[in-house]
């Protein structure tokens, strides 16, 4: 018995020898450090050392100052351009020295979501950031929301108050509603187009056009001669106004001065009554 278990474990004892040879006599690659692969130049070990910095990376993508004019080049944006700089020049002027009060308010929001600020033209073609503007159709205030729409987003709208005309709640929910439009969408310029004929109209001229739900901007050039007349503007317009309002001199405009501290706050204040009425 004790002969033979002397044997089993000379056997066991020469195998685990080989197998350590074995190991041994691999590729020195195989056991160096991951440093040291890349130094020797080993691209399967580049490519890990590559997925491991992608996978602790936790930097936000940055958006541009901008983001919606990238220098768009198509004959609706040129006339737009043409129209708020000439024939329109002066009704553009007063929106944009009107702009002053709420650029840091919609600014800053927009920085905090990570959208793009000229987005804040949106409210220009919508009201000419008039927070008490009324449409024909019944949409009110800055962001002009229809009443479904805005308590969907948290706005209460009743006889007493009415916070469409607040330009700070408003500006929260359109920035909400425009930021689940581009989740949706995939597009900054296909959500300000659901946001002027909603949803389901672009979505059905995009699965027309590309065959997706989710688009490019591009794309909304692709689709633009499904959509309704009034959309197919809405985004040329809104490139128009933030190329012009980002560099209003260069297209003859000049604004007045900004107003100042205490006009700015004896304006919110008429806002905020306005907003309770």
């Amino acid at each position: 018995m004790l002969k033979r278990w002397v044997i089993q474990t000379g056997i066991i004892a020469v195998g685990a020898v080989v197998a350590v040879g074995t190991v041994q006599r691999g590729s020195p690659i195989a056991k160096a450090p991951l440093v040291h692969q890349l130094v020797s130049g080993d691209s399967m070990a580049r490519e890990k050392m590559s997925s491991l910095v992608l996978a602790s990376s936790s930097v936000k993508p940055v958006i541009s100052a901008g983001g919606l004019d990238s220098g768009v080049n198509h004959p609706r944006v040129d006339f737009w351009v043409n129209r708020l700089s000439t024939s329109m020049a002066s009704g553009f002027k007063t929106s944009l020295t009107r702009m002053t009060k709420y650029a840091d308010m919609i600014g800053g929001k927009l920085e905090n979501k990570a959208m793009p600020k000229d987005l804040i033209y949106l409210a220009l073609i919508e009201s000419e950031f008039n927070p008490n503007a009324r449409s024909r159709v019944q949409a009110v205030g800055m962001w002009q929301f229809m009443k479904g729409t805005a308590k969907q987003y948290g706005l209460t709208v009743g006889k007493k108050v009415d916070d469409r005309k607040n330009p700070q709640l408003a500006t929260d929910a359109a920035l909400s509603y425009l930021s689940s439009l581009h989740d949706r969408l995939g597009s900054w310029y296909l959500a300000a187009a659901a946001y002027n004929s909603g949803e389901g109209t672009v979505l059905k001229a995009l699965k027309k056009v590309t065959g997706r739900t989710k688009g490019t901007d591009a794309d909304f050039f692709a689709i633009m001669s499904e959509l309704p007349k009034e959309t197919q503007d809405y985004v040329p317009k809104l490139i128009a106004a933030a190329r012009i309002g980002n560099d209003p001199a260069r297209y003859g405009l000049t604004t007045g001065s900004p107003p100042s501290q205490s006009s700015r706050i004896a304006s919110a204040q008429r806002d905020q009554r306005a907003a309770t009425q």
